[in-house]
């Protein structure tokens, strides 16, 4: 954990833009909602675990260049950091995608460092797909912890919880679920014809 060199004994701020906004699994002792400017969420690295599969991959969200991100400061107190992000490098960084960075956001008590991670786009998960390719591999993504569009579906609900509309979200979101209806109700391929040929009368 080189990115941590030196850090390891004083408060922490982790920056939460995705599933540790829901769900940290580690000890936090203060959240603050907080803003990155320089960065926004997309769905840019590929998963064939946990939301996505071989046989029908999924999408995890990173941070990738240009915008702005909406999301919340994460505090870990000094005496337990090394422990607290033991359990988070093995959570985040259990394969290649993300390069964990320092970076300024600003919080409404005032500005701190904190560690985040960003999609690595030297990674052999990185893909940049449109819109509109970005929501049919969510809808049809689904692994062992779930499908790809479950994951969509609560990443579009908690920044509204917190008063915050993340608009390019919210326009995947709903094309997501344009898709899996046109799947599910879709025309149907015509299937062969089972009829037996007929035979020579006489």
């Amino acid at each position: 954990m080189r990115a941590l060199s030196g850090r390891l004994h004083a408060d922490l701020w982790v920056f939460a833009y995705g599933s540790l906004m829901w769900d940290p699994a580690i000890y936090i002792a203060e959240i603050r909602t907080a803003a990155l400017a320089g960065f926004h969420r997309a769905f840019c690295l590929k998963t064939h675990i946990g939301r996505g599969s071989l046989e029908r991959p999924g999408l995890m969200v990173g941070l990738h260049d240009g915008g702005e991100c909406q999301g919340l400061a994460l505090r870990i107190p000094a005496n337990i950091v090394d422990r607290e992000t033991d359990i988070m490098w093995m959570r985040e960084m259990v394969s290649d995608g993300y390069a964990p960075t320092f970076v300024r956001v600003q919080t409404p008590q005032g500005t701190v460092e904190a560690l985040t991670f960003v999609a690595d786009k030297g990674s052999s998960r990185w893909v940049d797909l449109d819109e509109e390719a970005t929501a049919r591999m969510i809808a049809t993504g689904v692994g062992m912890l779930g499908t790809n569009l479950d994951y969509l579906d609560t990443l579009a609900g908690h920044p509204v919880l917190l008063g915050v509309i993340d608009i390019g979200i919210s326009h995947l979101h709903a094309r997501a679920h344009q898709v899996v209806g046109a799947l599910a109700i879709g025309p149907q391929l015509p299937r062969p014809s089972s009829t037996l040929p007929k035979r020579p009368s006489g």
